[in-house]
C-alpha cells in the first residue's frame, strides 16, 4: 500500500484531461461518437466549452488518437478554445493508455490535481466540477462523482436471471475523477486491465471519496443515450 502525503505550503492547481481516443463501436455510426452531433455542436464540444468555463480548471488538456481525422476542423470552430486547450495526439489502445499517455505529457508537478472526464459524458457542468474539488478539498487520496444505485440489480445467468444483488452500499461511477498528477500517474503506470481512474487508485490499497453527481452527467453509450443527451443539452424538460 503507498501512502499518500500532502504538503500545506503550495496552492493547489486543477487541470482537466479528457481522452478522447475511442471509437464507440456500440453507437454504430459513421464517426467516433465524441463526434457526435448533440443539437448545435458535437459532444466533444459540450465538454470542452464545460471545461474551458469553469474558471477554477486552470487548462485543458485533450487526448485524441494519433489518426484524429475529426479534432482539426472541431477546434478551428471553436477559436475561444485556443488558449484554454491543449490538443495531444497520443491516444492509445485503451483509456488507461490514453490517460496515462496524457499524463507523461502534461507539464505538471506533483502538487496539481487532474480531473479526468469522459468525452462522452457531455451533460456536465461547472456546478459539477465545483462541487467535486469542494468536496475533495486537500483530501489525502482524490474522489470521484458518483451515484447512489437506486435500481434492484439482477446477475444474469444466460437469459435468465441468476441472482438479485443487494444494491445497498453500491455507486455507479461517474466523471470527472479527481486525483494528483503523480500519484495518478504511478497508478495507471502499475494498474492492470482498469476501466476507470479510480480502480487504479484502489489497486494501490487507497479509498477514493464519493461525491454525489447527477442523473444528468450520464454516459452516452448508445444511439437512444444521444436522444436524452441532445433533450437534457437544449434545455428540454
Amino acid at each position: 500500500m503507498i501512502t499518500v502525503r500532502t504538503s500545506p505550503c503550495f496552492s493547489s492547481r486543477y487541470f482537466a484531461l479528457i481522452p478522447a481516443a475511442g471509437i464507440g463501436a456500440r453507437m454504430g455510426g459513421t464517426c467516433p461518437k465524441q463526434y457526435l452531433q448533440l443539437g448545435a455542436l458535437p459532444m466533444l464540444r459540450h465538454v470542452l466549452d464545460t471545461f474551458a468555463g469553469a474558471a477554477v480548471i486552470a487548462h485543458t488538456y485533450l487526448v485524441v488518437s494519433p489518426d484524429d481525422g475529426y479534432i482539426d476542423a472541431l477546434l478551428a470552430d471553436a477559436p475561444h478554445l485556443y488558449d484554454r486547450v491543449t490538443l495531444l495526439r497520443a491516444g492509445g489502445a485503451t483509456r488507461q493508455q490514453s490517460v496515462l499517455n496524457g499524463l507523461q505529457l502534461v507539464p505538471a508537478d506533483a502538487q496539481d490535481w487532474v480531473l479526468v472526464h469522459d468525452a462522452a459524458r457531455p451533460g456536465l457542468t461547472g456546478a459539477m466540477i465545483d462541487q467535486l474539488i469542494a468536496a475533495v478539498g486537500e483530501d489525502a487520496v482524490g474522489g470521484l462523482l458518483a451515484l447512489p444505485v437506486a435500481d434492484t440489480l439482477k446477475r444474469s445467468d444466460g437469459e435468465r436471471v441468476g441472482q438479485t444483488v443487494a444494491r445497498s452500499g453500491l455507486w455507479a461511477a461517474q466523471t470527472p475523477q479527481m486525483f494528483r498528477h503523480e500519484l495518478l500517474k504511478t497508478a495507471l503506470t502499475l494498474a492492470q486491465d482498469v476501466t476507470d481512474e479510480a480502480s487504479a487508485i484502489e489497486a494501490l490499497g487507497l479509498q477514493p471519496l464519493l461525491v454525489p453527481g447527477s442523473t444528468r452527467n450520464f454516459k452516452v453509450t448508445l444511439a437512444e443515450d444521444a436522444a436524452l443527451a441532445t433533450l437534457i443539452l437544449n434545455g428540454t424538460p
